[in-house]
């Protein structure tokens, strides 16, 4: 049991990455036959088998996670053994175990729905549904920029193949448009990268947050605007105003499984944010910048969703739009940029993201007994399941308008609690306030065209409307109702077990706020206490290396730094690097070419 502990503690962090990652490929070497063959194809128990089983383990381990970031200690995952900033990093702080925690416990009720029916209408569902979850999971654990990217690819690739999971015109239209402007985004994160880059001359970020105060004048300047080109490109992610037009129709086209996952991606775009602008950026942009420009961007957001919802004509559309209102107020908590506001945001990120889903699927359940009507905001006959339908609506409008007792009424308090002493109280308090009230009549106005002014079923056997209306199915889609029962329960709980779960998040946002914390955890110190690290590089340094002959190494004494004892005792330190590290660490000699940086 010792032992295995032992190595899950010296590998936990890359178990969230690994377990979706081998999953997915599993899954396609298994084989697809197309969504045609599907119901009959022998494997396919063997997917949904294999798939389940996958999403239970990651939800374990996400469960694991969780309780080990709860100690306050931050976990680091070198791979390959090379130490930050020279090698990539996994980071299991507070943050990333809440928000793996908040993926595993979403997609596991809904991959349990799809496994019925729904992933029978497309190839490879099972297969990139976890290759999206390993990017969402890989996004949440990375210490490093340029990963971060990797892992926003992965999930982009796999959620195009999503989006057009079931097929469709509409899908294949708005899938376009979709991969069109994630692709605009990618580049300009490149783009900023490479500013960043080569500004700092490092992209892990623990090490570019302590480099950027350093940097000389045109250098931070080109950093600062490296930053701001990933804020766009987080922006885009997270369907901020004035680049996020595209979340409304193009959820609204998915099918119901996959519109109700999404609703976590846009939060990858909202974590972004808040862990590379809000901390790495903080003492670079500062509180001017997020206050001055992101603070309107979430108040004009929230205001657009909920106006856009109330002229909406589509159920699924009114969620999209209710979605953008909801990642709007998440917005203006993190412009605060204070402890109180961070941790109201992050409460009510949690809830946003759990009513979405569950709005979603019920949309799901409402166009399956609508008929020919779908999810349109027009008066239809009354569906076969109204009360039960109506009952589970008013539920989910209690809680996603943010009204007492629920978390989204806490959230909402807990935000405007953290304006004290801010300039711009009163404007916050007013448009939180004015969009509570706009929801309000929104979710009346839809509760009455789909519940209150329904029309009464044609009930003489001659007519062609009443064969069509006895057609509809009398009870929701197979777990269907089970699935949103289950994620309400969740959120009952979620309000419930407020107490201990507002420690945690307020314990997480002191967490992320603390830029030396990460430093000392992440990077390597040297004898002088000095964090090891260069910048800018020489590029007319080379390494000697067992492999390019004997040369002298003036950097050998910080190899034992960067590299585990194991690796240092191994085959691929020759005997001429090793004397060479002895020598230099009995003569304390100081580096001319790669010095550690001043902190």
């Amino acid at each position: 049991m010792t032992s295995f502990l032992d190595f899950w503690y010296a590998h936990s962090p890359i178990m969230s990455v690994l377990i979706p990652a081998f999953t997915g490929f599993l899954l396609i070497l298994l084989g697809n036959p197309g969504s045609g063959a599907l119901k009959h194809d022998w494997r396919q128990p063997w997917r949904r088998g294999i798939s389940l089983v996958s999403i239970a383990l990651g939800l374990a381990t996400a469960i694991a996670y969780l309780i080990q970031a709860n100690t306050g200690k931050i976990f680091v995952y070198q791979l390959a053994e090379w130490s930050a900033p020279f090698g990539i990093v996994l980071v299991l702080d507070r943050l990333s175990a809440l928000m793996l925690l908040l993926t595993y416990a979403l997609a596991a009720p809904i991959l349990w729905f799809a496994s019925k029916e729904w992933d029978e209408r497309g190839r490879y569902f099972h297969a990139m549904f976890h290759l999206l979850l390993m990017g969402l999971s890989g996004a949440f654990l990375t210490g490093d920029l340029f990963n971060l990217f990797v892992f926003f690819e992965i999930l982009l690739m796999a959620s195009y193949v999503l989006l057009l999971h079931g097929q469709g015109k509409a899908r294949f239209q708005l899938g376009i448009h979709y991969v069109t402007i994630n692709l605009l985004a990618s580049a300009l994160f490149l783009i900023g990268l490479g500013m960043i880059y080569g500004s700092v001359g490092s992209l892990n970020m623990a090490d570019v947050g302590r480099l950027l105060p350093t940097l000389e004048h045109d250098q931070h300047r080109l950093a600062i605007a490296g930053g701001l080109l990933l804020f766009v490109v987080f922006g885009i992610k997270a369907a901020m105003l004035p680049v996020g037009f595209w979340l409304p129709k193009t959820y609204a086209v998915a099918t119901t499984p996959i519109a109700a996952i999404f609703t976590i991606m846009t939060k990858v775009g909202v974590y972004a944010i808040l862990r590379v602008n809000g901390t790495v950026f903080n003492d670079t942009l500062g509180a001017d910048f997020l206050q001055t420009w992101l603070l309107p961007i979430g108040l004009l957001t929230s205001l657009y969703g909920v106006i856009g919802a109330l002229a909406s004509e589509r159920l699924r559309r009114f969620v999209g739009f209710m979605v953008l209102s909801s990642i709007g107020t998440i917005l203006v908590s993190i412009a605060m940029l204070n402890t109180q506001a961070w941790t109201a945001g992050l409460y009510y990120l949690i809830h946003s993201t759990l009513i979405a889903a569950s709005f979603y699927l019920l949309c799901g359940w409402i166009t399956s007994q609508r008929g020919a009507m779908k999810d349109h905001l027009k008066v239809a006959p009354k569906m076969k399941q109204d009360k039960v339908l109506a009952v589970t609506f008013f539920l989910i409008a209690l809680m996603m308008a943010g009204l007492p007792p629920f978390s989204g009424f806490l959230g909402k308090v807990l935000i405007l609690q953290a304006t004290a002493n801010m300039v711009a109280q009163g404007w916050i308090i007013a448009i939180i306030l004015i969009v509570s009230l706009l929801s309000i009549i929104a979710f009346t106005r839809v509760g009455f065209i789909l519940f209150w002014r329904a029309t009464t079923p044609e009930d003489n056997p001659k007519e062609e409307a009443y064969a069509v209306y006895q057609a509809l199915p009398n009870q929701a889609p197979p777990r269907n109702d089970k699935t949103i029962y289950l994620l309400l329960a969740g959120l009952i709980a979620y309000v419930v077990c407020a107490a201990p779960i507002l420690q945690y998040v307020e314990r997480t946002a002191s967490q992320i706020s603390n830029a030396s914390l990460y430093q000392r955890a992440i990077l390597k110190m040297d004898e002088h206490g000095q964090a090891i690290s260069v910048q800018p590089f020489d590029p007319n340094y080379v390494p000697e290396t067992k492999y390019n002959g004997e040369m002298v190494d003036p950097n050998a004494h910080y190899i034992p730094y960067i590299i585990s004892p194991d690796t240092l005792e191994g085959e691929h330190i020759s005997e001429y690097k090793r004397r060479q590290i002895q020598g230099q660490e009995q003569q304390h000699t100081d580096s001319n070419q790669l010095k550690p940086m001043e902190q």
